[in-house]
């Protein structure tokens, strides 16, 4: 009694001794590395000392500026006359100053106030930049993760191909053994079993590639073993990609980094207009001027002063309304960025609704034909073992059968990948 072939089974094992890695590590894992996603945080810290450093700006620098002066004598003078420096600038041979300086700028221009708002701005444009870049880190693993899943699955498949080619040309032999069948029908069932076999070599190829490609994502060594989770059960549930909505676009986070942009764009506006304006300083310093660390002298030279400063521009050749004209065409720019970036962002959408749709749609209809291809295929060799059928009939009953399951872990495959894009481009 010869024993029938494999039955149809949409579970994928993985390569023996491999470690299974899911979705959610692998995300773990790659934002942990350095990445795009790393750079952007970095570069929000950066924003966040630039705000730092101007709200620094408007509280009071103290500084102690301390130094001595050494003056040559002057000489010829008359005798008995006291000694006196040789510059007459100068109020001593030996002078010396300790003075503790308090001195800041008043913001009666609005500078000041127009750069830490425009600073705040860039600060949120570079959070939601970093936002971009972990959404596009994860979609990125997210298609190199189905991707290693997708191989695995083919992988698997080929050898139950294989195993069903090779269960065929053995009843074949059997057939041929006992002279019910032309030898010309082994050959056929040997090279049908060739050709599985070479199907199985390019998918664990393709296999080891796709887990290269992981491997570099996760931080993996290139010999660590690596699989996914089994990418049958990662099919539909209950029409998941009908909840995305068009309007949702508005909340990707490119939108809040392009509105950032702008107000930054506009704060320049107003920093621009700020150095037309009179700008007021003030310095205020304690301590002592002397020629003469004695305490009688010390004391005698011992003191305050303040000085306040206001600085009226006149005229800078056009270089403070060249800067405004400049900031003017960046908030234009940041303005054209958004309205492109709307209409791509609303393709893409659309582009992922449809993939997704029919995605869902061919993993039904390969379902389907896995199970009938498995069906024809039992069929075809009870037919061809019982004189009924020519082999090839079984031949394409196998390519056929081989074809429905690599069309189902590919529909499947399609359908995570259009989802994560999906999602992506209704930020969420």
């Amino acid at each position: 009694m010869v024993s029938p072939p494999p039955s149809v089974s949409l579970t994928t094992q993985s390569a023996p001794g491999s470690g299974l890695l899911t979705l959610d590590d692998a995300l773990r894992r790659a934002n942990a590395l350095a990445s795009s996603f790393q750079q952007g945080g970095l570069n929000e810290k950066i924003a966040a000392e630039d705000v730092r450093q101007t709200q620094a700006a408007f509280l009071p620098r103290v500084t102690a500026p301390l130094s001595y002066l050494y003056t040559s004598p002057a000489l010829g003078l008359p005798p008995g006359t006291p000694r006196a420096p040789s510059f007459i600038a100068n109020n001593a041979i030996s002078e010396y100053q300790a003075y503790l300086n308090v001195s800041g700028d008043i913001d009666i221009a609005g500078r000041l106030r127009a750069t830490l708002a425009k600073n705040r701005a860039l600060l949120e444009a570079a959070h939601a930049g970093t936002e971009v870049a972990r959404r596009a880190l994860a979609q990125a693993v997210i298609d190199a993760y189905y991707g290693l899943a997708l191989t695995t699955a083919q992988r698997s498949a080929a050898e139950l191909n294989l195993a069903a080619a090779e269960e065929f040309e053995r009843i074949t032999s059997l057939l041929l053994s006992g002279g019910e069948i032309a030898s010309v029908d082994l050959t056929r069932a040997q090279l049908q079993t060739i050709a599985r076999r070479d199907e199985l070599e390019r998918a664990r190829s393709n296999e080891e590639v796709a887990a290269g490609s992981l491997r570099v994502l996760v931080g993996y060594d290139f010999t660590q073993p690596i699989s996914t989770t089994d990418l049958a059960l990662a099919a539909p549930v209950d029409s998941e990609f009908q909840q995305f909505k068009v309007n949702d676009i508005s909340r990707r986070p490119e939108f809040a980094q392009f509105e950032a942009q702008l107000r930054a764009a506009k704060q320049e506006i107003r920093i621009a207009r700020a150095d037309r304006l009179p700008q007021l300083s003030y310095s205020m310093l304690g301590g002592f001027d002397t020629d003469s660390l004695k305490p009688v002298r010390l004391k005698e030279h011992t003191g305050v002063s303040a000085a306040f400063s206001l600085t009226i521009p006149i005229f800078d050749w056009g270089a403070s309304k060249s800067r405004e004209r400049q900031a003017r065409l960046r908030a234009q720019i940041a303005e054209n960025e958004r309205t492109i970036a709307l209409r791509g962002f609303t393709q893409q959408f659309y582009a992922a609704q449809a993939q997704v749709t029919s995605a869902a749609t061919r993993i039904r209809l390969a379902g389907a034909g896995v199970i009938q291809a498995q069906s024809n295929l039992n069929a075809s060799i009870a037919r061809y073992r019982a004189g009924e059928a020519q082999i090839i009939e079984v031949t394409d009953a196998l390519t056929t059968l081989a074809a429905q399951r690599f069309a189902l872990y590919q529909a499947i495959f399609d359908y995570q990948t259009a989802l994560a894009r999906l999602r992506q481009a209704t930020g969420q």
